[in-house]
């Protein structure tokens, strides 16, 4: 192989793992509640092989206890079988065209807004039944809606997705980074962090700039630094949802200057999330500590999901810790279509 075959073979991993100095904690209930939410979500949604070796290679429990590492036991298992559902319904969406993804989202909407009385056949139903009546036993009325209405904004996102891929069609990227802020299922995330600490934030906190622009400086980060990750896994597949993809078709750009793009854009996203932090007005008192939570919690998210990335075998295979340690990514041959 010669030099120049060799660098279109492969390409090398920003180090974005070193460029953030937030410190990485681990919930203290992490194994017994992973697990149990691994079996929960095994039979809800009834895996069997292939798919049970995939998803147990997942760690989404990992990511969970990364995420929210001051949860209660009972409150982290809300939060892993929702991590561990998202992920497992990200997937079954790659396969549905958009009247069935139009379909998962009326029947997921209804459990959320009655999870005790709402009735379905469908296995994504029954299972967002099953944690989310849990959730609404302490949620607040704030977090509660924003979760139901971020994870609306998912579902319609992921029907435009699923149009997009019928169609062949490539977003352009400002579309893309729009569209991309809704597929990602940051946003009912972050209202999992009010309802795992116990807070329920009022709008005039939720709706200040300097939050907002905080929130979209996470989703960025946690998901163009996702994109680089699950390139090579996606381009294998012919999937173009990717920020990568993109800036390949739109700027001509080669897979290592793709990557570099979207490395500069993730350091940049968290220099935003640092900027506005500094500009954080005075809510009083009480609300300053339930404020100064929620920043952790998203603080949280952006450390825990660059670690996880590594630790998951959804992206590199068993060679996750290698891969951290020398950012080195040889192309996976793309499947026959």
């Amino acid at each position: 192989m010669t030099a120049a075959q060799y660098r279109t073979a492969t390409f090398i991993l920003p180090d974005l793992v070193n460029d953030c100095h937030y410190p990485l904690r681990l919930n203290p209930n992490s194994y017994p509640v992973s697990r149990a939410s691994e079996q929960w979500l095994i039979q809800g949604a009834r895996l069997a092989e292939p798919k049970l070796t995939e998803f147990m290679g997942l760690q989404a429990g990992e990511l969970t206890a990364a995420c929210y590492p001051d949860a209660d036991a009972f409150r982290l298992r809300v939060c892993s079988d929702f991590l561990n559902w998202l992920f497992n319904m990200d997937d079954w969406l790659d396969e549905f065209d958009v009247d069935g993804t139009w379909g998962i989202r009326e029947c997921c909407l209804s459990a959320f807004r009655d999870p005790i009385n709402s009735q379905t056949e469908k296995l994504s139903g029954k299972m967002c039944k099953s944690y989310f009546s849990r959730f609404m036993q302490t949620g607040g009325p704030g977090c509660t809606e924003r979760f139901i209405q971020t994870m609306d904004l998912f579902f319609i996102a992921a029907a435009k997705q699923a149009d997009d891929r019928a169609k062949g069609r490539i977003p352009d990227l400002e579309s893309y980074i729009t569209l991309r802020r809704d597929t990602s299922a940051c946003k009912p995330c972050f209202a999992l962090i009010e309802y795992a600490a116990l807070i329920d934030l009022p709008d005039k906190v939720m709706s200040h700039p300097a939050i907002m622009a905080m929130e979209e400086a996470t989703n960025d980060l946690v998901t163009w630094s996702n994109d680089i990750f699950s390139y090579n896994v996606e381009q294998s597949r012919h999937d173009t949802h990717n920020m990568i993809a993109v800036l390949m078709r739109e700027q001509g750009l080669n897979v290592q200057g793709a990557v570099d793009y979207v490395g500069r854009l993730c350091r940049s996203s968290i220099q935003r999330f640092k900027d506005n932090r500094d500009i954080l007005p005075s809510w009083g008192e009480e609300l300053d500590m339930q404020v100064a939570i929620y920043i952790e919690g998203l603080q949280n998210w952006i450390v825990g999901s660059l670690h996880w990335s590594f630790d998951s075998t959804r992206y590199f295979g068993k060679n996750g810790h290698t891969i951290k340690r020398d950012r080195i990514i040889k192309l996976l041959p793309k499947r026959p279509l």
